[in-house]
């Protein structure tokens, strides 16, 4: 950390083993991230219950490039347990945030339609032909729902469109359910 811990109690006082406990725990999140600017620590005793005592909520906002991680957890009886699980909670949103910086989180791409246009049912593979007329690959292992021999030509399917091998093909072969109304209709 560039700019040194800052630990602030409100409507509550903290022992001095507390306060060693918040340091040591705050310190080792640079394991986690070596983008880590600065961290805050909030102590608070948000609500005073007569009938149960006192409740710690522990908040930390961390500084990161480009970021404010900030995580809020919900109050303890224990102030041992509230700050070792909103640490906890902490270091989980480091590990996500340097997954993101590496490009290892996946970005979920929205489906898109497609029909059908050729199966191999032996060899376990077909192609679909997108609104764009563009002939994409699907293999069997695609299919959701093992529904895979249930598949016709001219059939609509919901895709995610990945780059493969040989180019694009298609994940998440869905297909999608014809309406009573249109069966009706054909």
């Amino acid at each position: 950390m560039k700019i040194p811990l800052q630990i602030t109690v409100r409507n509550a006082s903290i022992s001095e083993s507390v306060n060693n406990e918040i340091r040591e725990k705050a310190s080792k999140l640079d394991q986690y991230s070596d983008h880590i600017i600065g961290c805050r620590v909030t102590v608070d005793n948000p609500h005073r219950h007569q009938h149960q005592g006192m409740l710690y909520k522990v908040q930390i906002d961390l500084t990161v490039h480009g970021s404010e991680l900030v995580v809020k957890h919900h109050p303890h009886e224990d102030i041992y347990v509230a700050v070792r699980d909103a640490f906890d909670a902490a270091r989980r949103k480091l590990e996500d945030y340097e997954r993101r910086l590496r490009g290892d989180v996946k970005i979920h791409q929205s489906a898109t339609r497609a029909r059908v246009s050729k199966l191999f049912p032996q060899e376990g593979y077909g192609f679909l032909e997108a609104p764009d007329g563009q002939e994409i690959y699907f293999h069997r292992n695609s299919v959701l729902k093992d529904a895979f021999d249930r598949m016709k030509i001219g059939m609509e399917v919901r895709f995610v469109e990945e780059l493969g091998e040989k180019g694009p093909q298609a994940s998440t072969v869905e297909m999608i359910r014809a309406r009573r109304g249109r069966e009706a209709q054909t």
